[in-house]
């Protein structure tokens, strides 16, 4: 991917991200300096660095592995069919962070499952139970490909979500609503693939959401309308105007040039860290050859070290500074979380 067409996906991101003009305007008030993102504290002008306390945990999220049947063009997480980093968690790694839970006094009412692909993990319906016995929401992020399609996991699925009716989402990555588009992230016949998981998802009763992308210059209104008019003709029970239900995702590509975010840049953006996904959430990750699980600050920074928080719950309460690039294009400017 060029350089040319990232830098103006993300200047699209940025406009889909305000509601008027004088946002754009806002963010030239932000410093722009060389060597940034290196000091957690300080940016590289000298400026505080904005950090965002954990003000209330709602979602606590487990990466199940990163190994994927498909290989996308820039997945946030670099998952494929041998991208084993990120190890295949099971119940014995999630029981205990689940006990934690109550023991910390976290108001977390959602649990949510990413990948890789979640479906490639043996323990994936175990796990699901689990979390679902215990009374929590769960959100499971696939692509709703072959491996959820496996006669053993389709039984399990369609048991559970008999049992559980909508305590359990599934949001299906699907890039585009037109196959062009959509396969040219996911590969040819990914769409056809995707559609006849989540038509097999629509007829066991299953609640569905979409996660979309925001890319090739398209307004956000035009993604919407036509992601609305796939659904309706399918009998998808998903709201293409609702962001819960229908999120387009902004494009994350590290070799953008993005500002730092400052304390200051609360009032110059007029945003809360309330905001800011990493104030409501965090993640728990197993590395390949890792004894143990541990907690990371977000989902999408599974390989920066400094955001790895320790192997509790408790450890993972301290402020995050927003110290990445995904922090400031993602979450501050494009204003996207991955949680409901």
């Amino acid at each position: 991917m060029g350089y040319p067409y990232a830098a103006f996906w993300v200047l699209s991101i940025w406009k889909q991200a305000t509601k008027n003009a004088g946002y754009m305007n806002k963010i030239s008030q932000i410093p722009q300096s060389l060597g940034k993102f290196t000091d957690p504290f300080v940016t590289a002008d000298g400026q505080d660095r904005a950090s965002v306390p954990l003000i209330g945990a709602t979602t606590l999220w487990f990466n199940t592995g990163t190994l994927c049947n498909i290989e996308c063009v820039n997945c946030y997480i670099e998952s494929s069919p041998s991208n084993d980093s990120l190890v295949y968690l099971n119940t014995d790694d999630i029981a205990p962070y689940l006990d934690q839970i109550s023991a910390r006094n976290w108001p977390v009412r959602e649990i949510g499952f990413t990948g890789g692909e979640p479906f490639m993990n043996p323990a994936m319906l175990d796990m699901l139970e689990m979390c679902l016995a215990r009374g929590f929401e769960v959100l499971l992020l696939t692509n709703a490909m072959q491996p959820m399609l496996r006669k053993r996991m389709q039984a399990g699925l369609a048991e559970l979500i008999a049992q559980y009716g909508d305590k359990l989402t599934f949001r299906v990555s699907l890039d585009h609503f037109t196959a062009a588009y959509n396969d040219e992230i996911r590969g040819a016949g990914s769409y056809d693939k995707t559609l006849e998981g989540m038509i097999w998802l629509r007829d066991v009763g299953a609640k569905l959401a979409v996660a979309g992308r925001s890319l090739w210059g398209e307004a956000e209104k035009d993604s919407r309308a036509g992601f609305a008019k796939l659904f309706s003709g399918l009998d998808f029970a998903i709201d293409a105007q609702d962001p819960g239900q229908t999120v387009l995702f902004p494009e994350m590509d590290e070799a953008v040039e993005v500002p730092e975010i400052t304390t200051a840049c609360w009032g110059i953006l007029n945003k809360k860290q309330s905001d800011v996904m990493c104030a409501s959430s965090r993640m728990v990750v197993k590395r390949k050859g890792a004894a143990h699980p541990v907690v990371i600050a977000c989902t999408l920074l599974p390989y920066a070290p400094e955001f790895e928080m320790g192997q509790t719950l408790e450890q993972a309460e301290k402020p995050v500074h927003l110290n990445h690039r995904h922090c400031a294009k993602f979450c501050v400017l494009g204003g996207a979380s991955c949680s409901t």
